[in-house]
């Protein structure tokens, strides 16, 4: 039987944290948005380039990678650069990996040519939830700009469907939705899924670190995540909506810029992470 288990905020077992989505916080990037999921808070940023990774020369097609890291002070103890001890950690790789390649199952390559977009995921708080967060604040990113400075240039619509994520704990013979840090840090059970808007899955990631996950569990927390996604991806649609009337910092600062090619592209072209 499960128990009764009271959360912060009062939020019931399938309850997600307030989402507050920030347009245009930095004019440099072609579509930037702050994403926030309760007290976690990510930045995220989308850039693109002409060329793309030597496997993808003379194929007509562009590529997307992703980058993920966490600032010192987003956590309590603070987190050291990665810079600073010039490597970065499995977890950060990891999880860049984890955004990129879903983030590419949404996203028509072939309306890019060949450039390649850049995708950079900074935490500024962590209290759980924080790749989902980030992958999240990414397709925000990603759309805006595709709506916005990209518009004049791609070849067709960039994407082939919407994408949300969402993690879920197992705690007490209970499924917690959209789990915070202290939460996370004694369930049971903690996955993370990652959907289209249309249902499918994309990729699940979890593990049981106490006992053993029964089937039915695994369905519970499916049943939550799915349903939660849906809420999620039509947040993220509504909002980005109301952004296409409204000016924002991005549209009108004046910032000092690379060499662009006529397109209006950065040159150059650094390491690529498949």
């Amino acid at each position: 039987m499960a128990l009764v288990i009271e959360r912060a905020g009062c939020r019931k077992v399938d309850q997600l944290r307030p989402i507050t989505l920030s347009y245009g916080i930095c004019g440099n990037a072609d579509g930037s948005v702050l994403f926030q999921m309760g007290n976690t808070k990510v930045m995220c940023t989308v850039t693109m380039q002409e060329g793309v990774p030597h496997f993808l020369r003379g194929k007509k097609e562009g590529w997307l990678t992703a980058e993920y890291s966490m600032l010192p002070a987003s956590t309590h103890v603070r987190t050291v650069r990665e810079a600073a001890v010039m490597k970065r950690s499995s977890r950060s790789l990891e999880i860049s990996r984890l955004i990129g390649r879903c983030l590419r199952t949404v996203v028509d390559v072939t309306a890019l040519g060949e450039r390649t977009i850049y995708i950079d995921c900074d935490v500024i708080q962590a209290d759980g939830g924080t790749r989902t967060a980030a992958l999240n604040g990414a397709y925000c990113a990603l759309r805006y700009a595709a709506n916005g400075p990209w518009a004049a240039f791609l070849k067709k619509d960039l994407f082939k469907d919407t994408i949300g994520a969402v993690s879920v704990g197992w705690k007490d013979n209970q499924a917690l939705l959209d789990i915070d840090f202290e939460e996370d840090s004694s369930t049971d059970a903690d996955f993370n899924f990652v959907m289209t808007g249309s249902g499918n899955i994309i990729e699940i990631q979890g593990t049981s670190e106490k006992k053993p996950l029964s089937w039915s569990a695994l369905e519970q927390m499916n049943q939550y995540a799915s349903q939660a996604i849906k809420t999620i991806v039509q947040q993220m649609n509504t909002d980005l909506a109301a952004q296409q009337h409204v000016v924002t910092p991005a549209t009108t600062t004046s910032v000092p810029q690379e060499k662009t090619t006529a397109a209006g592209f950065r040159l150059g072209l650094t390491a690529v992470q498949r």
